[in-house]
């Protein structure tokens, strides 16, 4: 049995090699459960003619669904598709992994209206997180 002292003391522990093996663990778990999680990296950048960083979008696959979780484009660059071509770009590289879907989050209501004009559909939201704010989920059926 595990004493109060020890709890606090493991709760209080940060070592990355103990968050990797947490992670493996309830990785094979839920693996056990639901099958595996066949998880693959996205990264899509776009540069502008200088080589600078213009824009981009990464996240992963998983569960045959992309989960896009960052989408940025320079303040100087908006307006100009970039965001809607890394999407598409996204989207099609997701039917070539085999996804039947995409979701995203923001907190941004202008990010919200940007995914709805993608066709995404509002899937949920967190009130209050951040404070004062919304945590909204959309996703996209690929079918």
């Amino acid at each position: 049995m595990i004493k109060k002292e020890e709890i606090e003391k493991i709760a209080l522990s940060v070592e990355s090699e103990e968050s990797s093996e947490l992670a493996a663990r309830l990785g094979e778990a839920i693996a056990g459960q639901f099958g595996p999680r066949d998880e693959t990296p996205l990264c899509i950048v776009a540069r502008d003619p200088q080589g600078t960083l213009a824009a981009g979008l990464n996240g992963a696959s998983h569960w045959r669904w992309l989960y896009v979780r960052h989408l940025w484009v320079e303040s100087s660059q908006r307006g100009r598709g970039l965001g809607r071509r890394l999407m598409a770009e996204a989207e099609r590289l997701a039917k070539d992994r085999g996804c039947v879907g995409i979701y995203v989050d923001t907190f941004d209501p202008q990010a919200a209206a940007f995914y709805q004009n993608l066709g995404f559909t509002r899937a949920g939201e967190i009130v209050g997180f951040p404070p004062g704010h919304a945590r909204l989920f959309f996703r996209k059926s690929l079918r």
